[in-house]
């Protein structure tokens, strides 16, 4: 083997290298942080071996998981999963884990483009009408990132000739990263279903980051993101959107958990 293979292998070894993990509700969850995060993304850049998506998920993510299989499946395809909920950072720490703080989506895309500038070409894939474009030109402005494109798709299901269409603007844009700002479950069954349709080295499922980091929503306080409390926050400002997250999903997240944490039922 010559230098430049050597090289090479390295590059793909340290593009693949495995994560401190620790398992929720049968949800596999790595356990890392905003810098080990952007550091992978990175990696992932620079080797180009293939198509992996991030998972950005908390406590409403692995408690869908739980009863629905198809959505844990996308989040087991997912080459990383970080938690973007204190629940989530809390049991990880039960599990040995030195998590200090979450993986929160907004601030997640916000340093990777602050700490990278102009160094990769993204592309904005989701949210309302004008919104992919309009998060684009604000960390354009920001950071001064390179903007490969931004489509909103239609809120319906694309037909297989839109989706291919779609394929094709995304390849052709040639982004390094793709910012996908849908809800969950569906951003991470779309990263799934496209993995292997794309060729964009690094792929995140961001949620409502385009609407937050645009200011189009508000955020909780940064005391009450940092304490768990956002919950309370989101509630109070979409009740209609979000109760049954909250105050059903929630409650029965926590019930099933303390079943799992006292060894009195197994979930995978």
């Amino acid at each position: 083997m010559n230098q430049l293979e050597s090289m090479q292998t390295m590059t793909e070894v340290q593009a693949c290298a495995p994560t401190a993990k620790f398992s929720v509700l049968g949800v596999r969850v790595d356990a890392v942080q905003i810098a080990e995060t952007i550091s992978i993304l990175e990696r992932w850049i620079a080797d180009r071996a293939s198509c992996r998506y991030v998972a950005v998920t908390g406590m409403h993510g692995v408690s869908v998981a739980a009863s629905d299989p198809m959505f844990r499946s996308a989040l087991s395809a997912a080459a990383l999963v970080v938690c973007d909920g204190m629940p989530l950072v809390w049991l990880g720490r039960l599990r040995g884990h030195a998590l200090r703080r979450r993986v929160y989506g907004p601030e997640l895309m916000d340093t990777f483009c602050r700490d990278t500038g102009s160094r990769y070409r993204h592309f904005f894939y989701g949210g309302a009408a004008g919104v992919p474009e309009h998060v684009a030109e604000v960390m354009r402005k920001r950071h001064g990132i390179q903007v490969a494109g931004a489509y909103s798709p239609p809120f319906r299901p694309l037909t297989p000739e839109e989706d291919a269409e779609v394929i094709e603007m995304i390849e052709a844009a040639h982004p390094d990263v793709l910012w996908i700002g849908l809800s969950t479950p569906k951003q991470e069954r779309w990263m799934e279903e496209h993995r292997t349709k794309l060729t964009v080295p690094a792929v995140l499922g961001v949620g409502a980051a385009f609407d937050l980091n645009t200011g189009r929503l508000s955020q909780a306080p940064s005391w009450m993101r940092e304490n768990g409390l956002e919950w309370l926050f989101r509630l109070w400002t979409e009740p209609r959107r979000l109760w049954r997250r909250y105050l059903i999903n929630a409650p029965l997240f926590v019930w099933n958990v303390s079943l799992e944490l006292l060894n009195m039922r197994k979930f995978s």
